[in-house]
């Protein structure tokens, strides 16, 4: 009786079993094993077609990459479509065969390179922070992060709102500064071609073409077509001469023309301005500081060449993170304020009433809204130019000169705070930039605050200055 209970209860429990968790169980294996539920995990989708683009680049095939990696054909196949994730020894492998920088592919994969780990943990607040400044959806933000010590606020400066007006013209800068009438132009903001050759003919159609020569172009990646930059390491003793006597050259015909007190905010880098800086000064200029325009960039930081695992601690520059921008001033004739009576120069418009204008001035670099209107290699952001366009003319009279306008951003910074200005350019496409960009540019509005507002006395108050004091 009892076994045959035992046995009647077995037979229920099956039947239970059966009938209620198998077709659960079923559903399950089901839903995991068809075709239609495998779902590439984004960042492994975006890997796939960097490295399915790169491989179709190179012509090679499925076969040829597995075998250099040593792997299957299936599993490249699988890293193509996104479906497996690379470990990061793979990743580096993958870099290795094809000679490319592994840190954009390793992050893509979910790694973070060693390097870039090292700057967060060394930096665990100003790091993310300056990402996040950079990179995020506040990029356009100009709010310091809370960390920062002082901040400098324009409250109560404005400008005059209306179409000033400004000159542009297609030209070499000696042939029109020789031909200019002494003592008319009160203000110099330029950024001249550092190293002469990369804006030659030759230079800048290697540049158009992306073959790079003097112009160091780097690979784009997932889409991304990052700018060149020019590469001042390549110059040799000869061309440093040169750069050398071109700057003497200029310095002594920008002196002709400009107002005693006029002042010249002249953009430079730290491999190459010293020889800015004693061309200026031999040819008269008083050096009356630098703006350190300060800007996380891909210079410098590297480690050697090809021996970056044997030297893993070392770094043959530093990473640059900042800008100079040199200033001079021409000699006022007697006291300050009798040359700012006479001639309207020979200081700096002051940012308000309580600041004055200062030295060190945060920045982020030029970004997409502002290169799709003008995709010049050396454009710089209006956020920036217009604070230092604005300082030139200490009472708000007189004319800015631009002698390499390039994609016309002085000359857009000017019509924006309201003062005339002539922009010289020779290169004829650059020059056909500027003058398509410089009205949209002197329109655009940084930090995504919207349109352009004016107060109803005609007065726009301009941005404010950021800077960092530590």
């Amino acid at each position: 009786m009892v076994a045959s209970g035992i046995r009647a209860y077995g037979r229920w429990l099956t039947k239970s079993v059966n009938s209620t968790i198998l077709p659960d169980m079923k559903k399950f294996k089901n839903a995991h094993t068809t075709p239609t539920a495998v779902r590439p995990n984004p960042p492994a989708s975006q890997l796939g077609t960097v490295l399915r683009s790169e491989r179709e680049a190179r012509g090679w095939t499925l076969e040829r990459l597995a075998r250099k990696l040593q792997v299957t054909k299936g599993y490249v196949s699988r890293l193509e479509g996104g479906k497996t994730k690379p470990a990061a020894k793979m990743v580096e492998l993958l870099a290795k065969t094809w000679q490319i920088d592994p840190a954009p592919l390793l992050i893509l994969a979910g790694h973070v390179p060693a390097d870039v780990r090292e700057i967060l943990q060394s930096h665990p607040l100003e790091a993310p922070t300056m990402l996040r400044d950079s990179f995020g959806e506040g990029a356009y933000d100009s709010a310091l992060p809370a960390a920062s010590s002082f901040t400098v606020r324009e409250t109560h400066a404005s400008y005059a709102a209306g179409n000033p007006e400004y000159k542009l013209v297609e030209d070499d800068c000696f042939s029109w500064l020789a031909q200019r009438e002494p003592d008319s132009i009160h203000a110099v903001v330029t950024d001249p071609p550092y190293g002469l050759k990369e804006y030659t003919p030759e230079e800048t159609s290697k540049l158009r073409r992306g073959k790079g020569g003097v112009w160091r172009i780097p690979p784009a990646l997932g889409g991304c077509v990052r700018r060149p930059v020019p590469r001042f390491t390549v110059l040799s003793e000869e061309e440093r001469r040169d750069l050398g006597e071109f700057f003497a050259r200029w310095a002594k015909s920008v002196l002709r023309v400009l107002v005693p007190g006029g002042h010249v905010f002249i953009a430079t880098n730290p491999l190459l301005s010293h020889l800015v800086y004693v061309a200026m000064m031999e040819a008269g200029f008083e050096k009356r500081g630098e703006i350190i325009r300060l800007v996380q960039t891909l210079r410098g930081g590297d480690r050697p060449k090809n021996a970056h695992k044997e030297f893993e601690d070392v770094t043959v520059m530093p990473r640059s993170c900042w800008e100079p921008w040199g200033l001079f001033r021409r000699p006022c004739e007697g006291r300050v304020q009798d040359n700012l009576r006479k001639w309207k120069t020979g200081g700096l418009r002051r940012i308000g009433e309580e600041q004055p204008f200062c030295d060190v001035i945060r920045s982020s670099p030029t970004r997409s809204p502002e290169r799709d209107i003008a995709p010049h290699p050396s454009l710089k952001p209006q956020a920036f130019m217009r604070q230092i366009v604005r300082a030139s003319l200490p009472l708000g009279e007189g004319v800015i000169l631009d002698p390499f306008m390039g994609g016309g951003s002085t000359i857009a910074a000017a019509a924006a705070v309201g003062y005339q200005s002539i922009g010289i350019e020779s290169d004829p496409e650059f020059f056909a930039m500027a003058k398509a960009a410089v009205p949209r540019l002197a329109a655009f509005v940084p930090n995504g605050e919207g349109n352009a507002q004016h107060a109803g006395n005609g007065k726009t108050a301009t941005r404010d200055q950021q800077s960092l004091f530590v």
